[in-house]
């Protein structure tokens, strides 16, 4: 008797059972029973009885104590070696440096409380990998403590790393709320997580041009950020040596006070953009005439408002046409609101409003939509009125669409093409901010209440960030990433609107890479590679013997994702790491 697969056009083989003899120079064979709907593993269990062969139950030679997931923590560590983060971090090996690359990690696999790291790194084979099994949240608060002391030493490695003289340096600060009332960074100020009631924490990060975060600096809630740029700028100076480098920073940082005080630092250029105020006054002394834009959306222009700089002036369609109509709304919702408190003061012929009581009403209008100033209000005795500052909208539209680039840096070292694109690149620390506040490192809540804690916990998650930008470019193929992004930043049109590359576009569409590997998130690649997993064997016959180990083995996604990190992973029956 033997098993025979019967090919059946587009379905599946049919598996029979048949039983074979010979007549004369003739075979004769029979159809016993049909297997198709049997299991694989159990006919091809049959086939091995009737080939004679020995079977042997796996749970009679080993069984299996724990299954660990292995391939999110080999990925991340595989990386951070790669990257040197290990030495970047202190150059020779201790247990606060394990305790450190273990929070890091975690960070990136399952981000919560020093407390839960503990917890949750025992359910990963992080613990094991970087020998820290046994250490506590006290642990974990003296490795923060070790590494907030090191700091300085880390950013100048990391600008050592990624800056050089005359590099364009970014900037930008942003804040995180605070849970709780006990640290003394926690102030009220400008919350741009919209928490009302919440107090918030200040920080600025310098990235390199690409977006690898390089320093950090932590500042109470209440700080302003343009007070933040003076040390921003003795740190590049001073602790980085860097004496020729251009700042890159938002209108709101780079204000006109601090470029005044940048201007005092030979070597030290800046690219910035103008507040509509400015330009408004640009307007108004006819720098900026309608054919401006006739033949190019980008040309240079000169005001002596501005001496020893040089201003670019930009029009892009689509956000005129965002603007206009973003500002129609605005005034479409106040004038509903407002129609609101006039008939309630019409109504009320009884018991009247006051012009005290009309005039909360209309403020908190006013203030909800922020086009105050394009409506005249009259509140007297007599009622409320209101109607359109025609003029006021009309003023404001002309300018649609337009902004101002300026800079200190001459022609010759940087056209107005890549002065635009450099401010522009302010988006990839926005990148970062939105990294750190969402779903990958989540550097919200903060958890601590000692002012060096938070510190070291936020300067904790910008490591992260920086092992987290390592691993999207390798595995930008596998991602929803742009993959031709980077270097699409400094060839395309400055000022017109970005475009996804055809690659880009096809993984939205297909949701498949050209070998047919399905494309992921970030956070869905690591759960993937997490299916890997480091399984805990023992002897069935000998229960004194000790453990061994086997490791699932990778499918075909997870040797691709490896392969893309340069990642060396254990095979089984080999001690010694391959690389796929």
């Amino acid at each position: 008797m033997y098993i025979e697969a019967v090919p059946n056009r587009n379905s599946r083989p049919t598996i029979l059972l048949r039983q074979g003899w010979r007549e004369g120079k003739k075979v004769r064979k029979r159809t016993l029973a049909n297997l198709t709907q049997w299991p694989s593993q159990k006919v091809e269990a049959l086939r091995r009885v009737l080939q004679d062969d020995s079977l042997v139950s796996p749970q009679s030679l080993f069984v299996i104590d724990e299954s660990l997931p292995h391939g999110a923590v080999e990925a991340v560590l595989g990386t951070m070696r790669n990257i040197h983060l290990d030495t970047l971090i202190a150059s020779k090996p201790c247990p606060e440096r394990n305790l450190v690359m273990a929070m890091v990690a975690e960070q990136l696999i399952h981000s919560c409380s020093k407390l839960g790291a503990t917890r949750l790194w025992h359910t990963t084979t992080l613990a094991h990998q970087l020998g820290v099994a046994d250490a506590d949240e006290d642990d974990l608060y003296n490795a923060l403590d070790w590494l907030l002391a090191r700091q300085a030493r880390i950013e100048k490695k990391l600008a050592k790393r990624h800056l050089c003289p005359g590099a364009q340096v970014l900037y930008d600060v942003t804040s995180s709320y605070y849970e709780g009332h006990t640290c003394s960074l926690a102030c009220f100020g400008h919350n741009r997580d919209h928490k009302r009631g919440k107090t918030s924490i200040v920080y600025g990060i310098i990235t390199d041009q690409q977006g690898r975060p390089i320093a950090l600096e932590v500042y109470p809630g209440n700080t302003s950020d343009p007070t933040t740029v003076p040390k921003q700028v003795e740190k590049l100076r001073k602790r980085f040596d860097l004496q020729q480098v251009v700042l890159v920073g938002d209108r709101g940082s780079l204000t006109q006070t601090q470029i005044d005080t940048l201007k005092q630092y030979p070597g030290l250029g800046w690219i910035s953009a103008l507040r509509f105020e400015a330009i408004r006054k640009l307007a108004d002394q006819n720098c900026l005439p309608a054919s401006l834009f006739e033949s190019s959306l980008l040309a240079e222009i000169t005001s002596v408002d501005f001496p020893d700089e040089r201003l670019i002036a930009c029009f892009n369609p689509l956000l005129a046409e965002e603007r206009k109509r973003k500002r129609l709304e605005l005034l479409e919702a106040t004038e509903q609101d407002l129609d609101k408190i006039v008939k309630e003061v019409d109504r009320r012929t009884r018991t009247p409003l006051s012009p005290a009581d009309i005039g909360k009403k209309v403020g908190k209008v006013l203030y909800r939509y922020k086009v105050a100033k394009h409506f005249k209000i009259k509140i007297d005795a007599e009622g409320f009125d209101y109607k359109r500052r025609v003029e006021s909208i009309e003023q404001e539209s002309e300018l649609d669409g337009i902004y101002v680039i300026r800079t200190s840096e001459p022609e010759s070292s940087l056209s107005a093409a890549d002065t635009v694109r450099g401010y522009k690149n302010l988006a990839l620390v926005e990148q970062l901010f939105r990294t750190l506040k969402g779903i990958d490192i989540r550097v919200r809540p903060i958890r601590h209440r000692l002012e060096n804690r938070v510190r070291a916990h936020i300067f904790l998650c910008m490591l992260a960030y920086y092992v987290e930008w390592h691993m999207r470019r390798a595995l930008a193929p596998l991602l929803f990433d742009d993959e031709q992004l980077p270097e699409n930043r400094t060839t395309r049109d400055p000022v017109g609107p970005a475009y996804p590359s055809a690659s880009a576009k096809r993984k939205k569409t297909v949701r498949l890479t050209p070998d047919g590997l399905p494309i992921h998130s970030f956070e869905t690649l690591l759960a993937a590679l997490g299916t890997r997993c480091q399984n805990r064997c023992r002897l069935a016959s000998d229960p004194n013997a000790p453990p061994f180990y086997l490791f699932t083995e990778p499918n075909r996604f997870q040797q691709r994702a490896f392969e893309l990190l340069g990642v060396l992973f254990p095979v089984n029956g080999n001690c010694n790491s391959k690389k796929t």
